[in-house]
């Protein structure tokens, strides 16, 4: 499976972004997607999931109230709403996948990874 994430660039602090997140097979087959993000010199960290059977979502607590997850399995797309964007939510994007499994929140339970995109903040 390829993802390709896009939608990142520069924002203003207060502003809002989508990003979105392209598979290259269908989403239905993906257990869960997520979003994750990696600020420089700092660890990969869990931003958002959405399970396809349920429809369930997951946030980072830090993130729940300004960050929207969804999911569009007729387009094979996962898309990230960001609002309310501060210069801490600066960093890399990473779109992820992974077909069976349990857990959402670490990386290393996904299987598939996008290449990122950056998003900055400016105050």
């Amino acid at each position: 499976v390829q993802l390709q994430a896009s939608g990142g660039g520069l924002v203003q602090a207060g502003g809002s972004l989508r990003l979105s997140c392209a598979a290259s097979e269908p989403t239905f087959s993906l257990n869960v997607m997520g979003w994750f993000r990696q600020a420089p010199g700092k660890e990969r960290e869990f931003v958002a999931a959405i399970s396809r059977i349920s429809g369930t979502t997951y946030y980072a607590d830090s993130l729940k109230g300004r960050f929207t997850i969804s999911r569009d399995n007729a387009k094979n797309t996962v898309d990230l709403e960001m609002n309310s964007l501060t210069p801490d939510d600066t960093a890399v994007y990473y779109c992820a996948a992974r077909r069976s499994g349990s857990g959402y929140r670490s990386p290393s339970q996904y299987n598939y990874w996008g290449r990122g995109t950056l998003v900055t903040v400016s105050s």
